[in-house]
């Protein structure tokens, strides 16, 4: 998961800096862990057992954690006031020959992830409009709270329908490519986190050197999030 960051996270005092962590924990728990509790009850679904014999098909974001990738890397990153949050859970096992429809299934499989965290920003639009039921001392928490979730999870369903290894838009192409076309695809895998860490991190260090934008990652995802931004901002009341 990747997100641009506040810099309010910059020279706080402790009570901004509690106020301003607070408001992150909940999307962000709820953002990584529902992601992958979606993986899991779709392959259930689909005839894979293997998630669901792990205590994966649950909405509990212990089963789903990654202590050092949902919880470690986040708050150091929130604490030192970097200019974007990264983080990740617990991966989703999946035996592919075990789904009825291999290919068909992996793709719905994948897409599962993507469509809970569009739900979790539709549902948390929604919430703001139940905002005045709440105490007044409460609301700026709720509303802050809210509107970085939808923010989140718009984020986490763009980034991950990317068609990169090991996002799961490279799973949808996978199922979509011809098998043998396919399968050389799916070699790139061993190379996912280092492709992300080039085009994410790499490339606009080198922009940066050479005097040209090369920050794909905000043309591939801030782009369709600053298209989609107004629709749920008007959801919730606010456009």
């Amino acid at each position: 998961m990747i997100h641009h960051a506040d810099n309010e996270a910059r020279e706080l005092d402790p009570t901004q800096l509690i106020f301003t962590a607070t408001t992150w924990i909940v999307p962000i728990l709820t953002a990584i862990t529902l992601h992958e509790a979606a993986h899991a009850y779709s392959a259930w679904r689909l005839g894979d057992d293997t998630a669901f014999r792990l205590g994966r098909v649950t909405f509990n974001p212990i089963r789903h954690v990654d202590p050092f990738g949902t919880v470690i890397v986040p708050g150091l990153l929130l604490l030192t006031g970097a200019p974007f949050l990264f983080g990740w859970a617990k991966p989703v096992p999946v035996a592919v020959g075990r789904l009825g429809n291999p290919r068909r299934d992996m793709a719905l499989v994948a897409f599962a992830g993507p469509l809970m965290n569009v739900g979790l920003a539709i549902l948390s639009a929604l919430l703001l409009r139940a905002v005045p039921l709440f105490p007044e001392a409460a609301a700026p928490w709720i509303v802050q709270t809210l509107y970085q979730s939808i923010l989140l999870n718009l984020v986490l369903a763009i980034f991950n329908m990317l068609p990169l290894p090991p996002l799961d838009g490279s799973r949808i192409l996978a199922s979509l490519l011809p098998a043998g076309l396919a399968r050389h695809y799916a070699r790139l895998d061993r190379f996912g986190l280092l492709i992300l860490i080039g085009i994410i991190f790499l490339l606009p260090m080198l922009g940066r050197q050479v005097g040209f934008d090369l920050n794909l990652f905000r043309w591939l995802v801030g782009v369709p999030l600053a298209w989609l931004t107004p629709f749920f901002l008007a959801l919730a009341g606010g456009g």
